[in-house]
């Protein structure tokens, strides 16, 4: 256990001062380890990844993060500015109507075809009618890709099967009908299928996949689109609890088409109820609003057809709806200082934790292998048994070690894990060729581990950057972009490498926050400078002027003493900024263009309120499907005039009294909270102070917008003063005392 004098310990104090005495290395003195075995081992931890500074030294308190994933909202912000909510789920009829005539399918809004089947059931029959009726539902309910046609009944009599072709040609122009062999060589049977106008079936059988695989979307079924209709069916996407790429691979198999069909500009957070945009190529709004009756957790709506498709990073950010529960505090004031503080001063703009990955094998370590050109090393640390795995996977991670055969690991591998599938099965071909099989990872994960590093290396630096001069202001050397423009190199705000940062599930990347990496569009082309004494003097820039580089062939370092700190880092790991020690470049720093990030952000938009609550399973917040359903939630939320059960008031926004304490017999500061960290910041849905819920407690409901680049999990980290590592600086006890 911590000794109540370390909790006295202020903010300033970091992890790794705690270490100093005992002369334990930091995390990062591992990276440059000769074992896999020995990295799969390592636990990912905030101080690990260079988080352990905060701007604040308030005292921070105690709550609960994403006890309910609906205590995590998010709406995307649109590249306009515009926030992105759901808000109709029927496709816009004039659109249905427009494309449906002319591709000639027909619309059971608008004629459901009674007559016309009746008198298909004077001319063959009650059988072929019923089956001519299932088929015309099965059309106008949206399913034109997956209609399989009928065979009517055998016919011997050639006139008879002539009337019924002809019957077709004149009430249904939209179903073709040939003539097949029936069950004897006197019979014969009528084929009806849907027309190939309304049907991409023949289209998607006339394309081997071979001759699809590199085109950037499934294009199946799109000879017939209609000129005047964009080709991007663009749709606000709802989902709650689910990964992006787990929905849109659901969306696709519903559709009939590939996961490469759909375009967004990134990824939401899976533990969370979130909207955003999205596109799929060459699909009616009428298909995609059917599905909903048959979505759990995911709803589709506010559909329109545009020119083009959705891209990573187009996006200004994202709009955070949070709420954390069970708070616990010394008082009232702790708790709206630390918050003011939090609006007026920002946070510290690290890369959270999901930028390096959840599991026992963080990515960046991955990436300095890499950078070192260590591919053999690389496919060990890829491949090898992690902790915390499902059973099954460990089982064949383990398999693949102690057996080596690749044909039984893959039956084994679950299809998730992209990386480890694809490394396998390019050894199959070519044993032995490390490199080869790492080039067979899919782009967008392969490079995740290498930019991966870079955020290490940024977050180290921005740690060190506050601790030594301060935040205050800025400091001669620090870098920013020049208002003058006279000055410095022209850069991106963040290199447009950084769009593949928004890697997926889809490439078994589940660990990404609550926001995809995205270039900044007002800055790019800025010049970048280093501060110079005249700048000072002038006033020029504030603390939030601040930028610090990621790594790259085209970037300026601070001229001060933040630049050794990126050298000292690589060096530890056995890699130089400056060159590079082998000659593919897509795992150099050296090629690549490199970025910058500001060291600090405010959330924009803020707002928060206390709320008082009883049941811990009422949601207190409404989510755009409950204002949809007119039905979102109506009790226990705290507004103005409300009354609790007892009949008193409820306390407003910043009151000076609430009605349930908020101190118990424990003053929970800085390290206190990280003690608790595991509890109460990892997900986890009970209480971890054994509170009884039947006591009124108190919620701390916040609304801020962030750019696309920050993640929300380092802002609740600021003002609680609280890890976000599964691993909290608990862990450290059994080793220190």
């Amino acid at each position: 256990m911590w000794s109540d004098k370390l909790w006295s310990f202020p903010p300033s104090i970091t992890v790794l001062a705690l270490l100093k005495p005992f002369k334990l290395k930091p995390y990062y003195y591992h990276c440059n380890s000769t074992k896999a075995e020995t990295l799969a081992m390592t636990t990912l931890n905030e101080a690990g990844v260079g988080i352990y500074s905060y701007i604040s030294h308030l005292p921070g308190f105690h709550a609960v993060l994403k006890q309910r994933y609906s205590d995590f909202i998010v709406n995307e912000v649109d590249s306009d500015g515009k926030v992105v909510h759901l808000t109709c789920l029927d496709a816009p009829p004039e659109i249905v109507a427009e494309m449906e005539k002319e591709r000639g399918i027909p619309d059971q809004t608008y004629k459901t075809y009674t007559s016309e089947i009746e008198l298909f059931r004077a001319l063959a029959g009650d059988s072929d009618a019923e089956s001519l009726k299932s088929l015309l539902n099965q059309i106008t309910s949206g399913g034109q890709s997956n209609v399989s046609p009928i065979v009517l009944s055998p016919d011997s009599d050639k006139s008879h099967r002539t009337a019924v072709h002809k019957f077709f040609k004149e009430h249904f122009k939209f179903l073709l009908t040939d003539t097949v062999d029936g069950p004897d060589d006197t019979l014969k049977c009528i084929r009806v299928r849907l027309s190939s106008i309304g049907q991409d079936s023949n289209a998607r059988n006339s394309k081997k996949r071979k001759d699809r695989k590199d085109k950037p979307f499934d294009s199946r079924g799109s000879n017939n689109w209609p000129e005047h209709v964009g080709k991007f069916l663009r749709f606000h996407l709802y989902k709650e609890n689910k990964d992006t790429q787990e929905v849109l691979g659901l969306l696709g198999k519903m559709l009939g088409i590939q996961q490469r069909s759909f375009g967004f500009a990134g990824t939401k957070d899976k533990r969370s109820v979130s909207t955003q945009r999205v596109t799929v190529f060459k699909q009616y709004a009428k298909r995609l609003a059917a599905l909903n009756d048959r979505l759990i957790g995911i709803k589709v709506g506010d559909f329109c057809h545009v020119k083009e498709e959705l891209l990573l990073g187009q996006l200004l950010g994202n709009r955070f709806t949070i709420t954390l529960r069970g708070v616990v505090a010394d008082s009232e004031d702790t708790i709206k200082a630390a918050v003011d503080a939090l609006g007026k001063k920002g946070f510290i703009n690290y890369y959270g934790l999901q930028r390096f990955g959840s599991g026992s094998m963080p990515n960046h370590l991955i990436g300095a292998t890499l950078l070192r050109g260590e591919w053999k090393m690389a496919v060990s640390m890829i491949l090898d048994p992690r902790e915390g795995e499902r059973e099954g996977i460990r089982k064949a991670r383990e398999y693949y070690k102690d057996s080596g055969d690749i044909e039984g690991t893959l039956r084994q591998l679950p299809h998730h894990l992209v990386a480890e599938r694809a490394i396998l099965q390019c050894l199959k071909k070519c044993p032995g060729n490390y490199l080869q099989a790492l080039k067979a990872i899919p782009r967008t994960l392969r490079m995740m581990y290498v930019h991966s590093y870079q955020s290490y290396l940024w977050n180290h630096a921005a740690s060190i950057r506050v601790q030594r001069h301060g935040i205050d202001g800025v400091v001669i050397g620090d870098l920013v972009y020049s208002k003058s423009g006279s000055t410095g190199m022209p850069t991106e705000a963040i290199s447009s490498g950084f769009e593949d940062d928004s890697c997926n599930d889809k490439f078994g990347c589940s660990d990404l926050d609550e926001t995809t990496e995205a270039t900044l569009p007002k800055e790019k082309g800025s010049i970048v400078k280093a501060v110079d004494a005249e700048d000072l003097q002038r006033g020029d820039y504030t603390i939030a002027d601040v930028i610090l580089p990621l790594p790259g062939s085209r970037v300026l370092y601070p001229t001060h003493d933040i630049a050794q700190v990126y050298r000292d880092l690589a060096k530890k790991d056995g890699i130089s900024l400056m060159e590079s020690v082998h000659s593919t470049k897509e795992f150099s720093i050296t090629c690549m263009t490199g970025g910058y990030r500001h060291v600090f952000q405010k959330p924009i938009d803020f707002d928060w309120e206390l709320i008082q609550y009883i049941d811990g399973n009422v949601p207190l917040v409404e989510t755009d499907l409950d204002v949809i359903a007119k039905t979102g939630p109506v009790h226990n939320i705290r507004e103005e005039g409300c009354t609790d059960a007892g009949g008193d008031k409820i306390c407003t926004t910043g009151c000076a009294k609430l009605s349930v304490n908020l101190k118990n017999d424990t003053t929970y500061t800085q390290y206190d909270s990280e003690a608790e960290d595991e509890k109460e910041v990892g997900l986890h849905g009970n209480c971890g102070h054994g509170c009884d819920a039947r006591e009124p407690q108190v919620a701390l409901k916040l609304g801020f917008t962030l750019p696309a680049s920050c993640y929300a999990t380092m802002a609740i980290r600021e003002l609680l003063k609280t890890s976000t590592s599964v691993c909290s600086i608990e862990a450290f006890a059994d080793v220190l005392f």
